[in-house]
Order: structure tokens, then sequence, then C-alpha cells
């Protein structure tokens, strides 16, 4: 069950932020009208949600997700691969601080939190250009001394791992079809996203609820199988800057 959750609101020099895509630069008004509707989205499923300032200067700050890892015994603050984004840390750890008992990924490791997926008690942790091995093994180290187990997984396409692989129910994961074989999945139920519907792997459960992208009609219809209630949400000015559903907030 999911009590709590971190966002924070994005500011308005988010289109200086890093980003691989080619669709233009966010409109902010758009993007400040989609965040609000995460907001309501996550409120709806039955979480508190602490809304972050925008962090001055750090244009890609409202993706909480990758500046911690948050389990239920302990708070890892990341050391993000992206130099850029190294500043944005001590805020988070700050108001994970009241909740959570923190320890720090420290250099020459790397880690985002959007290449960690808890599964359980099991993480899958995404070799990507952003989390490397010496990050992963470190954030390893910290779980294990809680009873927890991880692998890594190496993340040939998508920004990190939960851009394509992601939990959509106890024993099922949504994936894209060039992780759907990977051995570290062999014990789940897999719903394949098709090719032309990669973005949607990045689908967020939510206390029973699924939020996804909206526009995604084969995904949904693979998705309603699971016959749980499904929330469709826009985040098309966030997808101009790399991110998704997941990248938006900290739950825990």
């Amino acid at each position: 069950m999911v009590t709590r959750a971190i966002v924070r609101r994005p500011g308005k020099q988010m289109a200086a932020g890093l980003t691989t895509a080619t669709a233009g630069p966010p409109d902010y008004p758009k993007a400040a009208a989609q965040f609000d509707a995460y907001v309501h989205a996550l409120a709806d499923c039955g979480v508190s949600v602490s809304v972050l300032d925008p962090l001055e200067g750090y244009p890609d700050a409202h993706f909480v997700e990758d500046a911690a890892v948050v389990t239920p015994d302990l708070a890892v603050i990341t050391h993000p691969g992206a130099a850029t984004r190294r500043g944005e840390t001590p805020s988070i750890a700050a108001a994970l601080k009241p909740f959570r008992k923190t320890v720090w990924i420290e250099p020459p490791g790397t880690l985002e939190g959007g290449d960690v997926l808890m599964l359980d008690g099991h993480f899958l942790i995404g070799l990507s250009a952003r989390t490397n091995s010496a990050g992963a093994a470190q954030f390893g180290d910290a779980i294990t001394a809680y009873g927890c187990t991880w692998e890594a997984v190496p993340v040939g396409a998508g920004l990190h791992f939960k851009s394509s692989v992601n939990q959509v129910g106890p024993t099922t994961v949504l994936t894209t079809p060039a992780l759907a074989d990977h051995p570290a999945l062999a014990r789940f139920d897999r719903i394949v996203v098709a090719p032309q519907e990669s973005y949607a792997a990045n689908t967020l459960l939510v206390n029973g609820r699924l939020m996804m992208p909206v526009g995604y009609s084969d995904t949904r219809r693979k998705l309603r199988a699971l016959g749980r209630p499904i929330i469709e949400l826009d985040t098309s000015e966030f997808r101009k800057m790399d991110g998704g559903l997941t990248c938006l907030s900290l739950r825990f």
C-alpha cells in the first residue's frame, strides 16, 4: 500500500533540461496542467502527496524519481549519472529524512531511480548510461542488509530500465519486446507492449490502479484483462523531456 508521494512542480525553465527527444520544447502551461492532473490522480488513489517547489537552476528536478529510491526500510539517495542533476539530491534527501533512514551512493558509482524496479523484496537494477555497475553494487549492499535481493539487467534501449519494464500486478510486469525474454523476468507473467507503443511500458501501479499515458489503445486493451481500474493521463510535455509517469514521483 502506497500512502505517501513526493513530487516537485516543474519550473518555467524545464525546456532547458536534458532530452534526446525531437518533438520540440515543452509548453510550460500545458506541462503545469498535466502535472496538476497527475497529482490529483495520485490523491484519487489514496496517496497523500507532498508538492515541492521548483528547484532553481535544475530544470530536470521535477523528475524526482531519479534522485532517490525509497524502500520499506530506507531511502537510497542516488548519485545521478547525469552530472547536471547531482545538485538535486540534497533537497530530496531533506524531504525524505522525516520518513526514512538515508544512505547515499558515492562516486565512482552512479545510480538513477528510474533504473531501479522494486518487486516486493527483489530489485532489478538497470545498467544504463545513467547507472553503472559500481552504483548498482552499492545499492545492492544497502538493501541486502535488510534481507532484500537484487540483480543487474543491462538496458539496451531507452533512457532507464523503467522506460521499458514496470510492475502492473503482483506477479505481472509490462515490458517492451526487447526485454520480454530476459531471464530476470522469467518468473513473472509478461504483458508485452507493441513496438510502436513502447512509451506505454512506463505505466504506474498505485494501490491497485494503473496510471498509464493516454493514446495507447493496444496497451490499454491488454491491461484491461487484468481487471484493474485504468487512469489515462496526458504526459506529452514530459515526454518531450524523456520523462514519463513513474519519473514524476517518489512513492512509499
